[in-house]
């Protein structure tokens, strides 16, 4: 048994160092044409088009885009209660047209299990995801998608990446009906490193869309990336006991204080960046953004507290009519409320089985 676990954090630790190694050929190799469509810088004014497909334009005057957190394998493997969240978002917040098909950690948008040397590795992985939520080697995924994230803030590879990523998500807003030149804006929810890729497409996908471009952060980690020039406005909801938020701050010198004339504090200082706090969320576990089984004291999931606060912003910024959000919200208390007494019922099985278990080994 000893042997088995010391092969696998053997393995584990090889493999960090690979895919630390490997972080900036996937970007160098897309631009390059090694594989997928070879690129070429964009040409102003003239944004990537779907050839050969017609899409009906969708009615709604907004448009979101949504970045899992780095736990994802691509942007439909999220855990359960993201999914729910989601589906719950799009008919919570109205006047709106999701866009949740792009995985922000792959250049070309394609899920780790399509990876041809290590898809076995990831496919694994994840069918233990779904036997344990909690399983402790899909750290090996956060790390893998946390080395991506450390590629779009980096000022060497970051802007090939950051120019893939973009180009992805005008090709999955035009899928979901968002005609090019109609200047409809674009807000783009991204969560943990999803903050991040959001900040950096920014730079590209500001002039492709010609359309305003606005950022909603959930505890996200981001760097004093050059996008925070191109977007429109940043709000970053953050929970006070959240420790992952705040790296950014920490690890970027650009977000420093002290250099009153970076990118990032001149933005603060012209009120395009706007923090909100979201009281007592943690970033990962059981409190959560995303949870449903943590309540704030008004009593409301934390996952719906998160969508609500959301619904704010966008009211706020115009986006949304506030008649819509009232009449959405409790059209959809309902499932909200089921969802989370599932999601409590299903949480007190499992420590009742996991008691009995204990038990019965005690004897």
């Amino acid at each position: 048994m000893l042997n088995l676990i010391g092969t696998v954090l053997f393995s584990a630790v090889v493999l960090l160092f690979i895919t630390a190694a490997l972080a900036p050929f996937e970007s160098l190799g897309w631009w390059a044409g090694w594989y997928g469509e070879k690129e070429t810088p964009p040409v102003p004014g003239k944004p990537p088009i779907l050839e050969g497909i017609t899409v009906e334009e969708s009615p709604n005057q907004h448009f979101l885009v949504y970045f899992s957190g780095i736990g994802a394998m691509d942007s439909r493997s999220i855990p359960q209660e993201e999914i729910d969240w989601g589906t719950l978002a799009m008919k919570r917040i109205p006047q709106t047209t999701f866009v949740p098909d792009v995985y922000p950690y792959s250049v070309t948008n394609a899920g780790l299990e399509t990876q041809a040397v290590f898809s076995r590795m990831w496919k694994y992985l994840e069918q233990r995801r779904l036997e344990n939520p909690y399983d402790l080697l899909q750290f090996l995924i956060n790390i893998r998608n946390m080395f991506q994230v450390a590629i779009s803030a980096d000022h060497r590879y970051g802007p090939i990446y950051n120019l893939g990523v973009a180009k992805e998500v005008v090709k999955a807003l035009q899928l979901r009906g968002y005609r090019l030149g109609s200047g409809k804006p674009v807000t783009l929810l991204g969560f943990s490193g999803g903050g991040q890729i959001s900040l950096g497409i920014s730079t590209f996908l500001k002039p492709m869309l010609k359309a305003p471009i606005r950022i909603i952060s959930v505890g996200g980690v981001m760097s004093d990336d050059i996008g925070v020039k191109a977007m429109d406005k940043l709000y970053h909801l953050w929970g006070d006991l959240d420790p992952l938020h705040g790296l950014g701050a920490k690890l970027y010198a650009g977000r420093w204080p002290i250099f009153k004339n970076s990118d990032w504090n001149k933005a603060l200082d012209q009120g395009k960046i706007e923090f909100v706090n979201m009281g007592r969320m943690h970033h990962n576990g059981g409190t959560n953004y995303f949870s449903w089984t943590a309540f704030t004291p008004e009593g409301e999931p934390h996952a719906v507290a998160t969508i609500d606060m959301i619904n704010s912003v966008l009211v706020k910024e115009g986006l949304i009519d506030p008649a819509a959000v009232r009449a959405a919200e409790a059209a959809t208390n309902p499932e909200a409320r089921r969802i989370a007494e599932e999601f409590v019922a299903a949480a007190a099985a499992a420590r009742a089985e996991k008691a009995k278990k204990k038990a019965a080994t005690a004897k």
